[in-house]
């Protein structure tokens, strides 16, 4: 065996170890609550390792008397899916305008500009203010103040990213396609978005599963029937007892949208996140 070959064989095995390590680093705390929602309280503080599996805390999750998660799961399903849509369809069209219309570049990049610096600020210290706003409109609690927090929070990713995807489709096409007698609206739905289905879909799954997880802004906005899973989860954490098996029965069930998004979507994620690598 040539030193070449065994100097590519060790660098494989090093990277090889470097993925496992990162495998077990993501895989591990995800099976350690799974593991978790199966024990009793009185075996997960006992630190048991062989234990009899039990489904009880999935049963207190959703059937209990006391328990809101089916609720709040259903809320967090209405939240993240209209929020996403909305402001997956602001940004396509706002990005459009930026890049297809004759706006003067400082234009455009201020607002590319708003949109980095926006993600950059902490979503809890927009919480205080759009309680305020939205007690004032009569709003208070209101899952459609929730949907239009989660809105504003989640466009300028969606306006960056889609703007990102929009650059690499050619002027040609549109323009072919103006030539040929369609019009704004069937251009934009018969040639623009089904070039960029793989960026929609893949900026779609983001703004939805980072909607989902959002947990200081719906705090502040919601109240016991309008809660979203975070929340939800978070009221596990009672002032004389904290029920962590419960807590990681209805953090695996929290994890079943975001996980199913990225199983049908893996594929357009891989083409949105390659596109324009390679010419």
């Amino acid at each position: 065996m040539s030193t070449v070959r065994k100097q590519h064989l060790s660098v494989d095995r090093v990277l090889l170890a470097f993925l496992f390590l990162a495998a077990v680093l993501t895989i591990g705390p995800f099976l350690w609550i799974a593991l978790a929602s199966f024990k009793t309280q009185i075996a997960l503080l006992m630190g048991t390792v062989k234990f009899t599996p039990v489904s009880m805390n999935y049963d207190e999750v959703l059937f209990g008397n006391t328990s809101l998660f089916a609720r709040n799961f259903l809320n967090s399903i209405i939240v993240a899916s209209i929020s996403t849509m909305m402001a997956m369809s602001i940004g396509f069209l706002a990005g459009y305008s930026l890049l297809r219309l004759r706006w003067p570049n400082w234009v455009v990049n201020l607002f590319l500009l708003w949109a980095v610096v926006f993600n950059l600020v902490p979503p809890v210290t927009l919480a205080g203010a759009w309680y305020e706003l939205f007690r004032g409109v009569g709003l208070a609690n209101d899952t459609i103040a929730l949907i239009l927090a989660h809105t504003t929070l989640h466009l300028p990713m969606s306006l960056w990213l889609l703007s990102s995807f929009l650059r690499e489709i050619p002027r040609e096409l549109e323009e072919a396609a103006f030539i040929d007698g369609a019009g704004f609206v069937k251009t934009l739905w018969r040639v623009v978005i089904p070039i960029m289905v793989p960026g929609l879909v893949s900026t779609g799954i983001l703004v939805f599963i980072f909607s989902w997880n959002e947990f200081p802004v719906a705090l502040a906005l919601t109240n016991n029937t309008s809660a979203t899973v975070p929340v939800g989860i978070a009221k596990f954490a009672q002032e004389n007892e904290i029920k962590y098996t419960q807590m990681a029965a209805a953090s695996v069930l929290s994890a079943i949208p975001a996980l199913l998004a990225l199983l049908f979507g893996q594929r357009y994620i891989v083409k949105g996140l390659t596109a324009g690598a390679v010419k």
